[in-house]
């Protein structure tokens, strides 16, 4: 499975510029996740100048969400405990900014979405 498709990779690169020019608080673009480990992400934005480099919220599963960038090569090398690689969430479609999913998350501990 591809983790970002060319339409996201599109928006992710729009967002990347705005936030260039100044500070913005867009909505994810794509949520990817471990089926077999409890790591999340939710991207909303990739750098212009290196667009293998993505940010936003990032859960590894233990209890402190983060904002953060991300190297997509090395998230698609990832593999949870019983192997299997990470997901593109087919069905997530954000309803809010990512500032909101950071305060949820923090209170929770972990990527509420």
């Amino acid at each position: 499975m591809k983790l970002i498709l060319a339409h996201h990779r599109q928006q992710m690169l729009a967002n990347g510029r705005r936030s260039a020019e100044a500070p913005t608080d867009p909505l994810p673009v794509v949520k990817l996740f471990t089926p077999d480990a409890n790591a999340t992400w939710l991207l909303t934005e990739l750098d212009p100048e290196d667009p293998d480099v993505a940010f936003g919220l990032c859960d590894l599963g233990l209890g402190y969400p983060e904002l953060g960038r991300v190297y997509l090569p090395e998230l698609a090398s990832v593999r949870g405990r019983l192997g299997l690689p990470v997901e593109r969430d087919l069905h997530f479609t954000a309803d809010k900014p990512l500032s909101a999913y950071w305060e949820a998350a923090r209170a929770a501990g972990r990527i509420v979405a």
